[in-house]
């Protein structure tokens, strides 16, 4: 069973990845790299010899003999299918990892503009009281003494700490721009710390930075890592596609059709996207 070989491989794994932020114009063009390479498999799709040109996929190829003159292109057609699928998906993630700092990059201007305003107010308060700092809120005390130390600018802006959501973001811009050692690195480091919903992602990020550096049987055993901490988390489909992923590269595919067909047991309904690289992968293994 897969799990068995997971679990075995499990104590060898590596254990549970500050950058440019990232902007809508780099969402837009990923979401243009997604239609791109849509077409690019509609187009792999007509290309494939008997008809199969409406499908999602060529269909899987035989095991036995039936080596017709096809049979090579039909193969050829199906790896560049998966391929494009392999490159949506991981885009397809990458648009919805860039909403979610979208999403908190605002909150982070947000609460600077409160803060900004209370200052402002402070400031205000003060001077109304002939320069003298107001004794009323605790919270101005910080502000007022940055502004002493500043020698009476108070331009200076306190360092931003790094909490594990920053460095998850860090992590994952790093996986984005093909940094994998340090999104591996920023995982690790959000796995150390306290235990929270944050870890699970920091797991998959960490699965995935061991992927890109073609570490197959350490990415497996993270990405099953990752569905085990949360088996029915958004990310678990993803990750046993990861595993799927990883064991294909390893030559494995005996078993990767056994994490296809865990995938199936668990989540019968999948998402599109999810059913889609589904299909892709059973006929790259051969599943019945």
């Amino acid at each position: 069973m897969i799990l068995t070989l997971l679990a075995g491989l499990s104590p060898l794994a590596v254990q549970a990845q500050d950058t440019e932020q990232m902007t809508s114009r780099e969402g837009i063009a990923l979401q243009n790299q997604i239609m791109d390479l849509r077409q690019q498999l509609s187009q792999m799709q007509s290309a494939v010899p008997g008809g199969q040109g409406g499908g999602i996929l060529p269909p899987p190829m035989p095991e036995g003999g039936g080596r017709s003159g096809n049979g090579g292109s039909s193969a050829a057609g199906g790896d560049l299918t998966a391929q494009l699928l392999d490159r949506v998906m991981t885009l397809e993630q990458q648009v919805r990892d860039m909403r979610g700092q979208l999403d908190q990059l605002t909150n982070q201007v947000q609460q600077q503009n409160a803060t900004l305003a209370k200052q402002i107010d402070d400031m205000n308060f003060a001077m109304q009281n002939g320069g003298h700092p107001s004794p009323r809120p605790a919270a101005s005390a910080a502000p007022d003494a940055t502004a002493e130390t500043d020698g009476g600018g108070g331009d200076a802006a306190p360092p931003v700490k790094r909490t594990p959501d920053i460095v998850l973001k860090d992590g994952n811009a790093a996986l984005m721009r093909g940094d994998y050692a340090g999104a591996q690195s920023a995982a690790k480091q959000v796995l150390a710390g306290p235990k929270g919903p944050l870890q699970i992602d920091a797991q998959f990020l960490l699965a995935q930075s061991l992927a890109g550096q073609k570490q197959y049987r350490q990415s497996a055993v993270a990405y099953y890592d990752t569905y085990n901490r949360s088996p029915r988390s958004g990310r678990a489909p993803d990750a046993l596609l990861g595993v799927t992923a990883s064991l294909l590269a390893m030559g494995d595919k005996n078993s990767a059709c056994q994490a296809l067909a865990k995938l199936k047991s668990e989540f019968p309904s999948p998402a599109p996207r999810v059913k889609t690289a589904e299909t892709a992968y059973r006929t790259r293994a051969g599943c019945h």
